[in-house]
């Protein structure tokens, strides 16, 4: 008998999407998880946002660059700037989208206190796309290799 994972074509896209979500499955633990930390132990929510946000960065750069691009990457300073750069307007994004539709979304569940969780829900499956497809194109690109000068002219 076959299993639907022999009949299912596997796309190496696919799974490299899974793997992005997954490792930012992990970073968002972390970040939630400093973040809680930190405002149980008494620090100011900003600073314990800053770090929470600043160690699921480092995490998913980590994870990413080693499993999810794997192979296919050039690493180094260069190409973690690249990260955090695509990870702030990823931020920057979220931010908008959460305190654009905080108040509508409150008013529409009857819940004003607490429409900035369906807008951080929705901001979340938005960004996480943009986030892949940046990081993907730009950051993770894979690098093509040089014509071989050899090979030049020959017919």
């Amino acid at each position: 008998m076959t299993t639907l994972s022999r009949r299912l074509p596997r796309s190496p896209e696919l799974t490299r999407f899974a793997r992005f979500l997954a490792v930012g499955a992990l970073g968002t633990l972390l970040d939630f998880g400093l973040l809680t930390g930190l405002k149980l132990a008494g620090m100011p929510t900003l600073p314990a946002a800053s770090l929470g946000f600043l160690a699921g960065l480092a995490s998913n750069y980590f994870w990413n660059s080693r499993w999810t691009f794997a192979g296919q990457t050039r690493a180094g300073w260069a190409q973690f700037a690249r990260f955090a750069c695509v990870s702030l307007i990823g931020l920057a994004l979220n931010d908008v989208i959460v305190l654009g539709l905080e108040g509508p979304l409150g008013a529409w569940t009857g819940n004003p206190d607490f429409g900035y969780l369906p807008a951080k829900v929705l901001a979340t499956s938005i960004v996480v796309f943009w986030n892949y497809f940046a990081n993907r194109a730009w950051t993770f690109k894979t690098r093509t290799k040089p014509p071989d000068a050899a090979g030049i002219g020959r017919g």
